[in-house]
């Protein structure tokens, strides 16, 4: 190649080197701003997840601190469970008090400590009717296995066969729920009138043969 040849050459060569690297350059560009604004979305996705993570421990604070509080409200309902029923025993129990003083310092025939009593016992009755405790009917009542429970068995003409003649200690309900049977004895006929009833049996009986 001479030497103008040559020269042309590298002219051309200068020529098409800036529009090349200008070319590769735009490709440069486009790859950074690619990355850039993928790294920025990778930021803010990042920023997004820490809060939810924050979000998420917040929670389970206050879900701890909610159970806490719910356990410590429980016990102390339990505990305290009766208190008013204990509130509403405390006029009952100053009534009592003054009928037992009255009594000491001897004052009447004894008539007013049976008043006294009488007007305890009906406040203590009152106060428990309030809080769902009511007596079982038994005296006089026929007898009835899911409310009286019977310790005898007592010859009776006055009452029927099968009726509570007797009440040794009050049932009593707690709103719809059994708490305690009556405990009674129950009427059953005079032997001579059962062993007269038997006897008639025994004949009609033999009358048939």
């Amino acid at each position: 190649m001479d030497e103008k040849s040559k020269k042309e050459s590298e002219e051309i060569s200068v020529r098409e080197t800036p529009e090349d690297s200008s070319g590769k350059g735009g490709e440069g560009k486009e790859l950074t701003s690619e990355l850039r604004e993928i790294r920025q979305q990778l930021e803010k996705k990042e920023s997004e997840a820490k809060e939810n993570y924050d979000r998420f421990l917040r929670q389970v604070a206050e879900l701890e601190n909610f159970k806490k509080r719910m356990a410590r409200e429980k016990g102390e309902a339990i505990r305290y469970a009766n208190e008013n029923l204990m509130k509403d025993l405390l006029p009952v129990l100053d009534n009592l008090e003054r009928a037992v003083d009255h009594a000491q310092e001897g004052g009447g025939n004894g008539k007013p400590l049976l008043e006294g009593v009488e007007m305890v016992l009906k406040g203590f009755l009152d106060v428990l009717n309030k809080y769902g405790l009511t007596q079982i009917p038994a005296k006089g009542e026929s007898f009835d296995p899911e409310k009286h429970e019977a310790i005898a068995r007592v010859e009776s003409e006055a009452y029927e066969p099968n009726t509570v003649v007797e009440e040794h200690h009050k049932g009593y309900y707690l709103l719809d729920r059994l708490l305690r049977p009556s405990l009674v004895s129950v009427a059953k006929p005079p032997e001579a009138k059962e062993k007269k009833k038997e006897d008639g049996e025994v004949e009609k009986g033999g009358g048939d043969d």
